[in-house]
């Protein structure tokens, strides 16, 4: 290895860990020249002695933190998913030769990266993961409340509203059948799942609170069947869009798009890829089957010519991941050019 030089470097690849980061540096030969190992609390005092140059990082917690203060001290960070960074890997599994692979990778030209989140957009992030968790919590409560009943040969109609009208007449008229030690346990799973309720709305409150002030979250909502919730996670998650070219790029990262294989000049079309936000593809899918189970109102919707034409040769499934993708599709338009979503337009597109 070369004689370090600060002012040689020309990209930098940082293994972040929790309290230690890994550091691999190259010049513009390829050489590497850089191979050190720092404690989190002093990465500040150390890139300000390299040369400004580019920086790559895996995208992982703290990625976009890392990011923004680097890009402060005039650094050029680059945040590359963990799949594109994989081809790069040599030899053993270890931090120095993740580093390097980060930096090998930060040198390709055409890599694709991830978009340094704003402080906003990681504060909505995290509204959202938080009552994702508490969704999981209450439908595992509810889960549970369903088997206990079934052990006492009791069975309550699907839905979690007919459970929760008729759970208190369950434990009243069934109070012979059923002890008074298990009558407790399913009182007291009945108020955490009262009480992750609540939490449930106040969260959701405080992201539709947000998506009436933010502005894109505003346009975004004007297109048929997105509201608040799925407005404001594709806000936080893309901000205004401009990593995607185009639309369809922002549908394939989302996943909604069919698993390509081609070979020997002819190309297989499998089942959707599933990749990128698995949290946003189920929040437009869910929009679509609910646009689905409307068909009185495709037409006031812009949607009338093209979506009875999906539904008439596809099953119901694939007619919703299509209708799926046309919302990511739109919801990127609408971002990128700070739009809203006109019903003429479409449906003059529709009939072309």
């Amino acid at each position: 290895m070369k004689s370090k030089s600060p002012e040689d470097i020309a990209v930098i690849g940082v293994d972040i860990g929790k309290d230690t980061f890994h550091l691999v540096g190259f010049d513009h030969a390829g050489e590497r020249i850089l191979r050190k190992k720092i404690k989190r609390l002093a990465l500040k005092p150390t890139f300000e002695k390299f040369a400004r140059c580019v920086v790559g990082m895996e995208a992982c917690m703290s990625a976009h933190f890392v990011s923004r203060m680097l890009r402060r001290l005039g650094f050029e960070p680059r945040i590359i998913p963990a799949i594109y960074v994989k081809p790069f890997n040599k030899g053993q599994k270890n931090d120095y030769n993740d580093a390097e692979a980060i930096a090998e990778a930060a040198m390709r030209p055409n890599l694709r990266t991830v978009t340094e989140k704003s402080q906003d957009q990681l504060d909505l992030q995290a509204l959202h993961r938080v009552r994702s968790r508490l969704v999981a919590r209450r439908t595992a409560t509810i889960n549970q409340i369903r088997a206990f009943l079934i052990e006492q040969g009791i069975t309550v109609r699907s839905g979690r509203h007919a459970l929760q009208s008729s759970f208190e007449a369950i434990l009243e008229n069934r109070r012979d059948e059923i002890s008074s030690r298990m009558r407790a346990i399913l009182m007291g799973l009945y108020g955490d799942w009262l009480w992750v309720d609540e939490r449930i709305k106040a969260i959701s409150s405080k992201i539709e609170e947000i998506s009436r002030s933010e502005e894109n979250s505003v346009n975004i909502m004007t297109i048929p069947g997105i509201g608040p919730l799925i407005s404001t996670a594709i806000v936080a998650a893309i901000g205004k869009g401009e990593v995607f070219d185009r639309g369809r790029d922002f549908a394939a990262w989302v996943g909604l798009v069919p698993r390509q294989f081609n070979t020997g000049g002819k190309t297989i079309l499998g089942r959707i890829s599933k990749r990128g936000n698995s949290y946003l593809r189920m929040l437009l899918v869910q929009a679509a089957n609910v646009i689905l189970m409307r068909p009185h109102r495709w037409d006031s919707l812009g949607l009338g010519p093209w979506l009875r034409g999906v539904v008439a040769r596809m099953p119901h499934n694939k007619a919703a991941v299509a209708l799926a993708n046309k919302l990511a599709r739109t919801a990127w338009s609408v971002l990128r050019y700070g739009s809203k979503y006109e019903v003429e337009r479409d449906e003059a597109l529709a009939a072309i």
